[in-house]
């Protein structure tokens, strides 16, 4: 009898063991929640245009307390960087409440963030800002290619390990490295921006030796492919580094602000999924990784028993992406009572009152012709500089400044980004071929008088960011085939666009604003603001001719403050504003361009617009 109980004891021991072994042979799942370019949209509200806002990280953190009753801790968060501009809410906490914590990150700690990166926007601010956030944030940020200018040593963390319920993902950061080709040193002094799929060659190796992680991923601040490509490095390398790197299981990536979500197949025949959120927090990447156990059955003999067993062989891991929609995610109540102060303190801030205009400007008339919009701009740089001429472009695509009242919050629909104001000399030469570049990438050549005026994406699977090109993709308007932000104008010349002739050949510039003949091999002061000073579109260096390592010495003044800081002072000081049109260039001919532009403005905007 006992022999017969102990036979039945051990077979019960097995059975359990192996009832214990199924259950840890299930597939074990973790999901990354991720985040990109969020740009200061923390909140339901639009600080800028006074109205409500979709996405932000309020719903973000609605979705994250979801996933985690769903998931617990084996859900992980992080964000991909942009964050320090956009909203007011960043650049009040980068300007004016220096000496408070960091709204960003306070936010991110709120939401459990256990990685971040820098992207070319943190480092926009100067190096006080993102060394203040960077101590305030309460997990790793990093950037494996930013590196202490003449050493191999990083900047900030290249990676770091999290771990859960025994699995071990290592995330190796990086920004992209066109940062000197928009923005001036002195806000990244002593800091070297290096070549993306190098370092990531290192750092995967690297990782792997020594830190055994189950599975690799990459938070890449740099976009899919294209952009500023030069002998030493490629401005958005993701893609690049996904089919060439092998390692990587997943790369989350960001900058260029376009939805993406595929899986390719990189050099070794490996799976990488490659995921991108867009901006403004209005979708959340996500990775589902699970743990997949490829096993073979044995037999265990129990007395006169053979039992099967399954015998562990292999473990593998399969990542799937996705992007969620923050549409219908209602804000988390929590998250906005704990910041409430701080959105209230914000809010006041835009709310306070500058000046008065007398007639309205809005960014949709620079497009088809001169406006006030831009020659209140080109007329600020001139003033401020005390230049010959002005070169600037729309930086947003549809903001209207109305007559009445003017508040701190218009000055973000004037002028978006924290630019500085270069004075630099240019030969006549230069400033001619630096506008055949722009109107080259601005406008179409018209070969009828029922072509458009405007170059527009011919593309119909483009869904790339309304933000950047311009166009909404929702009502099925049409697109700017390039950047609006590089589409620059001129004020202190007199001179026509041919809209009929080739490439190249568009620009006639006929005389300066004073009366004086215009010369191409003379030198001339021209006001720009930093982004394109730096190289930023490449209209200096591809357009003008200009090596990019010689842009520095062509600056003979830059200013200490943002853009936004003189034009807000600026209208504070005078009270009154009466935008003016200075009419000093036109598209011709105009029999063709003016019924031209009336089709394409309501293409773009709509009829009574």
């Amino acid at each position: 009898m006992k022999k017969h109980l102990f036979s039945l004891t051990g077979l019960c021991t097995l059975l359990l063991l192996l009832l214990a072994g199924c259950a840890d042979d299930n597939v074990k799942e973790l999901k990354i929640v991720a985040t990109s370019d969020v740009h200061g949209n923390f909140f339901p509200y639009d600080f800028i245009n006074d109205v409500p806002a979709k996405g932000s990280l309020s719903r973000v953190s609605t979705y994250l307390n979801e996933q985690r009753q769903l998931l617990g801790d084996r859900v992980i968060y992080v964000d991909n960087g942009d964050i320090l501009q956009g909203q007011p809410t960043s650049y009040y906490y980068n300007t004016v409440a220096v000496d408070q914590p960091h709204l960003a990150a306070e936010v991110l700690n709120y939401l459990g963030c256990e990685a971040g990166t820098l992207g070319n926007h943190d480092i926009e601010p100067g190096g006080p800002t993102y060394q203040h956030y960077i101590h305030d944030a309460k997990f790793p940020i990093l950037g494996a290619n930013i590196l202490l200018e003449g050493t191999d040593n990083t900047f900030v963390l290249p990676y770091t390990i999290v771990e859960r319920k025994g699995v071990r993902i290592a995330f190796i950061g990086m920004n992209t490295p066109a940062i000197p080709n928009w923005l001036p040193r002195e806000l990244w002094r002593e800091l070297e921006f290096v070549d993306i799929a190098s370092t990531a060659r290192k750092w995967v190796q690297y990782v792997k030796e020594n830190e055994h992680p189950d599975v690799i991923v990459g938070i890449f601040h740099s976009g899919l492919d294209g952009g500023i490509i030069t002998p030493e490095y490629a401005e958005n390398a993701s893609l690049q580094v996904a089919r060439e790197v092998p390692g990587f299981d997943a790369i989350i990536f960001g900058h260029d602000h376009r939805e993406y979500c595929e899986t390719i197949e990189n050099v070794e025949g490996d799976p990488v999924v490659l995921v991108n959120p867009a901006n403004g927090a209005n979708k959340v990447a996500e990775l589902t990784l699970r743990k997949m156990i490829s096993s073979k059955r044995v037999n265990a003999e129990v007395g006169f028993l053979k039992i099967p067993l399954l015998n562990k062989k292999k473990e593998s891991w399969t990542v799937e992406g996705k992007l969620v929609s923050m549409d219908g995610v209602e804000p988390d109540e929590a998250f906005l009572q704990a910041f409430d102060k701080q959105r209230q303190t914000v809010k006041d801030y835009v709310s306070k009152r500058i000046g008065t205009f007398t007639r309205p400007i809005s960014t949709k008339d620079a497009y088809f012709g001169p406006s006030t919009f831009m020659d209140f701009v080109h007329q600020m740089q001139l003033d401020i500089t005390n230049a010959e001429i002005s070169l600037a472009a729309p930086l947003s695509f549809n903001a209207t400044i109305d007559s009445g009242d003017v508040y701190v919050r218009d000055m973000f629909n004037l002028y978006k980004y924290e630019n500085t104001l270069y004075l630099m000399e240019l030969t006549g030469r230069e400033i001619l071929g630096h506008l055949e570049m722009s109107y080259d990438m601005w406008t179409n050549q018209m070969k009828s008088a029922g072509d458009h005026l405007l170059l527009f994406n011919e593309d119909k699977n483009d869904t790339g960011s309304a933000d950047k090109n311009g166009g909404d993709n929702r009502s099925r308007r049409p697109r700017f085939k390039n950047i609006y932000y590089n589409f620059d104008s001129a004020a202190g010349i007199i001179y026509e666009v041919d809209v009929t002739k080739p490439v190249g050949q568009r620009v006639h510039i006929l005389r300066m604003a004073d009366g004086r003949p215009f010369e191409l091999d003379h030198t001339y002061r021209v006001a720009v603001n930093s982004y394109r000073g730096n190289g930023g579109g490449e209209l200096l260096t591809k357009g003008a001719g200009i090596p990019q390592e010689e842009l520095s010495s062509r600056i003979l003044f830059s200013t200490s403050a943002d853009l936004r800081y003189y034009m807000l002072s600026r209208i504070e000081m005078k009270d009154t504003i009466t935008p003016v049109c200075l009419n000093q260039w036109k598209f011709i001919p105009e029999k063709w361009t003016v019924p031209a532009a009336k089709r394409d403005y309501e293409l773009l905007f709509g009829k009574g617009e």
